[in-house]
């Protein structure tokens, strides 16, 4: 008689996958200066960037947990928030922690916050901060 296939093998990897994701969202949080134990925090900042359907806090805490992994589209908007590559957040790998940005540009999180705050503006405001910015570079002014 052949054995039974385990239930439990399945359930297992499911719980591995759920832990790595926690842990690695915990990780790029930390590295972007924001709190990795608030699910509140996490819920209102995601939300301030994520055009779809807002989190609830109950799912960010579920998130932090390991209880749940988001769907596609809202890993793909963490990812971009945290300035990481979603491979690496949702699979892990040797990928890493890495900011995407240009070749020989290197933004700190500060860079990426003032980044998210600047796309949360009208495009008239954002304009504004863009032509504040080229007058405040010019190497002669």
């Amino acid at each position: 008689m052949a054995p039974l296939p385990d239930k439990d093998c399945g359930l297992v990897k499911i719980s591995q996958e759920r832990e790595g994701f926690k842990l690695r969202l915990q990780q790029a949080l930390r590295n972007a200066e924001y709190s990795a134990e608030s699910p509140t925090e996490l819920a209102r900042e995601f939300n301030a960037r994520f055009e779809g359907s807002p989190v609830t806090v109950h799912a960010a805490r579920k998130w932090l947990l390991g209880e749940a992994i988001p769907t596609q589209d809202k890993m793909r908007a963490l990812a971009a928030w945290l300035g990481v590559a979603v491979e690496w957040l949702r699979f892990g790998g040797d990928v890493g922690i890495q900011v995407k940005s240009s070749p020989g540009v290197d933004f700190n999180a500060e860079d990426r916050k003032l980044a998210a705050d600047v796309r949360l503006l009208s495009s008239q405001d954002q304009k504004i901060v863009r032509e504040i910015i080229r007058m405040l570079s010019r190497p002669n002014r």
